[in-house]
């Protein structure tokens, strides 16, 4: 038996955070009240794009038109709807006129134009073919937040019945608007749905209330800090709205893992009969340890999207990294100073208790059981029939990830929304009614000095490009014009990106950039194409370090790479098939616009393999232990197994629920993130932790442990380790003095009160 006089000294670390836990606490619960104050407000102030590459050539071409052309560049669409009537009838007319000099007489509205006041070219484009709908178009300035709030502003008075005609608001600015309103009602229902079915699951698996409490409360703490820090971020940078979900499924699900295996271990070393403070020490300097590298390697899959430059992905990277770091720090500090307090009351409140009334004296003696009895057993099957379960199970991830090899790339507009949504409706009456693809187009810009005969010979040359269907223009304004060039089809479609290389590559005797949604588009995937690389290698290299750095093998941090990497296919697999293909799209309530938003693979990436790293250090720390106690590797494998199946896969169910929880909203992007990621936690947990890494580990043998002699000695000195400083071999040897245990002695005096 373990006790304080026995145990290593507690020091360093140990005593720094557990010497005054009630000051500890306390601070903690004032920065949390600063965290709250600091944080108000912060959903206001983030934006909801961010999609574009800001050095790219179509943002240079919007910027330039938006100040030398605002009218070539409208962002709010009123969508006038005459009923049964002619949208040329006179008392029709009147009324839209009489709606387009009131709009243009709106602070923060310029370039007010419409279908009755356009010129004769223009003019088809924003009527619809059936004559009973037309358009106005008009541009609201300012960033995002001031264009909210003029939309706020003007919308009410401008929408519904006026006369003869009933009025809906859409366009760009209205899209971005509602997107960012509907993700913060759908974060606070989500919250509503996880916090308490994360407590019931966490009373599940602990038993005893209080230490069901101990990962919400440090989950809260993570949260709320984050929160902060993004609103402080706001002030230097441009932060989307959608790093707000991230920040809820993160800091709520990470503080949950950390804090199940700190909670677990700490509960083992007092059922091994030390003494709270002891168990403290041993959990930090052994589960501590991990939960360390752990946050590293998550945060550092996080940090990948930081070479992007769309601030969509960015924003990701400033709010996951932040609630990682938040979490551990939480779970490093805040958690052994509760761990203290509480002692042996940490299984206080176990409402198991309700449910053993009754059973038989002798069924107490199952309490006496080493846990993760099914967890062995699994293992040492797996192991057994090794080569089976690694060509098997590859193979299903193999198979579920073949979808993403149809996957189409597109950007994010109105069908992001619920089909009811004000400006869905807008827009999908202009696809589907309008000629073209109004305010959907493409603009040129041309630079420099040109005769009306050098326009008008450019004009005529891309007109002749296939899959155009008119050009407008030039409008010029001195050394500056620009012509709208409207596609045929969609606005963003494949021919519509094929016609931005066509006219990029037009000659012309000026200097010409082209813009719209499609050239957007465009730019955006070379950006990540071009960036990518240099992420994948930042997480590979920076996740094979620190996995050596834990292990000391050179084969072990090829394999978590590889089988991590393995694990996301059937996310990737089912983003496909549902999202962009539609299947299941009437059960789970969104509308496919036939293609996957740009960006949002690489934030799955990011986010799903860093968790993934999260589970295989968990796993990996403690087969490690087992080894270097033991010197047997199939014993160590079916030991990390048995003690950390349980606990992994109860803390990828905990999450799941909370990313499902998120995948409750309405908006399809966030839906596509929170369902897709609790696909990829749950297969990681379920099929690659449990059945891949065993197998493969099996087949590789001893020789999974293996480094040569100057990579060995690095470890030696630099290495971190779970281990608690017992010598390999586990037959007596000595650690500090003090005999140690045979591990089969050791394990049987753990209950499955631990």
């Amino acid at each position: 038996m373990k006790d304080a006089d026995s145990s290593p000294r507690v020091g360093g670390w140990t005593r720094f955070v557990t010497a005054r836990p009630r000051l500890s606490l306390l601070v903690a619960l004032v920065v949390t009240a600063l965290a709250v104050l600091a944080g108000s407000g912060v959903a206001d102030r983030l934006g909801s794009g961010g999609w574009e590459d800001p050095d790219a050539e179509s943002t240079y071409a919007t910027r330039a038109l938006e100040r030398a052309f605002p009218a070539s560049q409208p962002n709010l669409l009123l969508l006038v709807d005459a009923g049964e009537a002619s949208v040329d009838d006179p008392g029709v007319a009147a009324e839209a006129e009489n709606l387009t000099s009131r709009l243009a007489r709106e602070k923060g509205v310029v370039g007010v134009g419409s279908y009755w006041k356009a010129d004769a070219a223009a003019a088809p484009a924003l009527r619809a073919e059936d004559g009973h709908e037309a358009l106005i178009a008009a541009r609201i300035t300012g960033d995002e937040k001031q264009m909210g709030e003029t939309l706020d502003r003007i919308a009410p008075e401008l929408r519904g019945a006026h006369g003869p005609v009933q009025v809906s608001v859409g366009g760009p600015v209205a899209v971005r608007h509602e997107m960012q309103t509907t993700i913060q009602e759908d974060l606070i229902r989500a919250e509503m749905i996880a916090l308490p079915v994360t407590l019931v699951l966490l009373v599940m698996v602990f038993g005893s209330a209080v230490a069901a409490l101990l990962p919400l409360g440090i989950g809260i703490v993570a949260i709320l800090g984050t929160n902060a820090v993004l609103r402080g971020l706001t002030e230097l940078t441009d932060v989307s709205v959608f790093a707000m979900n991230l920040t809820t499924a993160l800091g709520l699900g990470l503080a949950v893992d950390y804090a199940l295996f700190i909670v677990r271990r700490f509960r083992e070393e007092l059922a091994a009969g030390a003494e709270p403070l002891t168990a403290v020490g041993t959990t930090l300097r052994t589960a501590g340890r991990t939960v360390l590298f752990s946050a590293l390697t998550v945060a550092v899959s996080l940090a990948a999207m930081l070479v992007f430059p769309q601030y969509f992905l960015r924003s990701f990277a400033y709010a996951g990294i932040a609630v990682v770091l938040l979490a551990a720090a939480a779970a490093l500090i805040l958690l052994p100073a509760a761990l203290i307090l509480l002692g042996h009351r940490v299984d206080a409140l176990d409402l198991r208790r309700l449910f053993r009334r009754g059973r038989r004296p002798e069924a107490a003696e199952d309490t006496a059981r080493p846990q993760g009895g099914a967890w062995a057993l699994t293992a040492r099957v797996v192991m057994r029939r090794a080569p089976f379960f690694a060509l098997g199970t590859t193979a299903v991830l193999v198979l579920l990830g073949l979808p993403f090899l149809g996957v189409k790339f597109g950007t994010a507009d109105d069908r992001q929304l619920p089909s009811s949504a004000e400006s869905h409706v807008v827009q999908q009456h202009i696809r589907d009614g309008f000629p073209g693809s109004p305010g959907g187009g493409l603009e040129v810009l041309a630079e420099g000095r040109a005769t009306p005969a050098e326009y008008t010979a450019y004009k005529e040359r891309i007109s002749e490009l296939r899959q155009v269907l008119r050009v407008d223009g030039p409008l010029v304004r001195g050394e500056t014009a620009y012509f709208t060039v409207l596609p045929k089809g969609e606005a963003v479609d494949d021919p519509a990106q094929t016609l931005v290389g066509e006219l990029r590559a037009a000659p012309a005797p000026f200097d010409t950039k082209v813009t719209g949604a499609a050239a957007v588009l465009v730019d955006s995937k070379d950006a990540i194409a071009e960036r990518l690389p240099v992420a994948v290698a930042f997480i590979a290299v920076v996740t094979l370090l620190l996995v050596f750095l834990l292990t000391g093998s050179v084969l072990i941090p090829l394999q978590a790479v590889v089988l991590n990497a393995l694990s996301l296919t059937a996310m990737f697999g089912a983003v496909v098939w549902v999202f962009q293909d539609g299947h299941l799209s009437g059960l789970l309530g969104f509308t496919s616009p036939g293609s996957i938003e740009t960006t949002l693979p690489v934030l799955m990436f990011c986010v799903a393999f860093g968790l993934s790293m999260d589970y295989g250090v968990f796993l990996l720390s403690r087969i490690k232990e087992e080894y270097d106690t033991t010197g047997d590797h199939e014993q160590a494998v079916r030991h990390g197994l048995q003690r950390t199946g349980g606990l992994i896969t109860a803390a990828a169910v905990i999450l799941a629920v909370v990313m499902v929880a998120i995948g409750t909203s309405r908006v399809t992007n966030t839906k596509m993130l929170g369902l897709g990621i609790a696909l990829a936690v749950l297969m990681d947990a379920m099929i690659v932790r449990s059945l891949l890494v065993p197998a493969v580990m099996r087949l590789t043998g001893r020789a999974t442990w293996w480094a040569p002699g100057p990579l060995r000695r690095f470890h030696e000195r630099f290495g971190v380790s779970e281990s608690d400083g017992t010598p390999a071999g586990g037959d007596g040897a000595k650690a500090g003095g003090t005999a140690v245990e045979e591990p089969d002695q050791a394990r049987d005096k753990v209950t499955a009160r631990g």
